[in-house]
């Protein structure tokens, strides 16, 4: 009798845990991937459709081109996880029964309660998120003039807040648009919790693309005009874009896992409370002892790598293996431009500084995404995505 096992996702640890299950589960398992989308989204890069929506093509990789033959894919929408009758309820399609599940849906964003905010801004979560803000910036360019700006405001100074004021700013310089940009932290500095020297770098680079930064004031309510701050005067929008934290998703209320926030807390074997669920990525609080391994692709990457492993050792029932996070460093683009800080040195070549920027951050930012893209379906179309990433 076959072992069915179910993935949920099709992002960064929904991809990669696929690939990792495709080469260590056994004749006698069935995988069944299942995803909204039919594509694989490259979302650190999802930024660049701002400017250019013609790079969709480049930073998407059909599921066609990822899945085995013997993988069946159903495309739908996740509805419900039932963990005592192991059944995934779909909102098309019939529920779908597994043996083992990993949950890799990512996260939806957060919007901490604040009024208004949710009905009146724009989100970057997926391709349509990145074409609406493209098209909404591009309507408001044509509407204002140099005398009467468009004024666009990104709430949100972490890394997708600042990479998306960047490709705004871009955009801007290549049309000639009349935009005042606008970046909004509640915290007291821009990319908050990493390294005074990142921060300083990333505020210069986005300052000298004439972004105005706004910082330890939090937003405290958005109308369909502007946004209400909890000390300055409220500051008027054409656009709205918020960047500000994750939640997971809806499909996990519910779910008789352990969870916060509907993020399932997981061992650091990416076991869930329920010794048949694993979770991993932005759906999964993952045990690193005194702090979780943080909610980003550098991390699905590697869990992704170790996850189907594991799932399979649970059907054979052998020992998990644990798995450490390790970080390799941090890139952030702002448009053309990016800054690289604590990167881990390749080919035992030591790196003379730890923050870095200029044609080797840039370049590798680039080869970044062409290694993941490499990993789910070979180097050859990978080096035919890299001119546009």
């Amino acid at each position: 009798m076959s072992t069915d096992v179910v993935v949920l996702g099709s992002g960064y640890a929904g991809a990669g845990a696929v690939k990792s299950l495709q080469s260590s589960l056994g004749p006698d398992a069935e995988l069944t991937w299942i995803s909204e989308i039919d594509y694989h989204l490259v979302l650190h890069e999802v930024h660049r459709v701002i400017r250019e929506p013609a790079v969709q093509a480049d930073i998407t990789v059909p599921i066609d081109d990822i899945a085995d033959r013997s993988t069946r894919f159903v495309e739908d929408t996740v509805v419900s996880v039932d963990t005592d009758d192991r059944l995934v309820a779909l909102e098309s399609g019939d529920p779908v029964s597994y043996d083992y599940l990993l949950v890799a849906l990512g996260s939806q964003t957060a919007f901490y309660g604040i009024p208004g905010l949710d009905e009146h801004s724009h989100t970057l979560k997926s391709l349509n998120d990145a074409l609406s803000i493209h098209e909404a910036i591009r309507a408001a360019g044509e509407e204002a003039t140099r005398s009467d700006p468009a004024q666009i405001v990104v709430g949100g100074a972490g890394l997708s807040g600042i990479q998306t004021a960047g490709e705004i700013a871009e955009f801007r310089d290549r049309n000639r648009a009349p935009f005042e940009i606008h970046l909004v932290e509640a915290m007291e500095e821009i990319f908050p919790g990493h390294d005074p020297s990142i921060q300083g770098a990333l505020r210069s680079r986005l300052e000298d693309a004439n972004v105005t930064i706004h910082t330890d004031d939090p937003i405290t309510e958005a109308t369909d005009e502007a946004i209400e701050f909890d000390e300055s005067d409220p500051l008027s929008y054409d656009v709205l874009v918020w960047t500000g934290g994750i939640t997971g998703q809806d499909a996990l209320d519910g779910a008789e896992l352990d969870d916060q926030h509907n993020r399932v807390e997981t061992e650091s074997t990416f076991r869930t409370s329920d010794e048949r669920v694993f979770a991993i990525g932005d759906s999964a609080i993952v045990d690193q002892g005194e702090r979780p391994a943080p909610p980003t692709a550098q991390a699905a990457w590697q869990a992704a790598a170790v996850v189907g492993e594991n799932i399979t050792r649970a059907i054979e029932g052998r020992p998990l293996r644990t798995w450490q996070y390790e970080d390799k460093g941090t890139v952030v683009s702002i448009g053309e431009r990016a800054v690289a800080h604590d990167v881990t040195p390749a080919f035992g070549v030591s790196l003379p500084v730890t923050t870095f920027g200029g044609f080797p951050a840039r370049n590798l930012k680039k080869l970044i995404a062409a290694r993941w893209i490499a990993d789910l379906t070979g180097w050859n179309d990978a080096r035919k995505r890299w001119s546009a990433l």
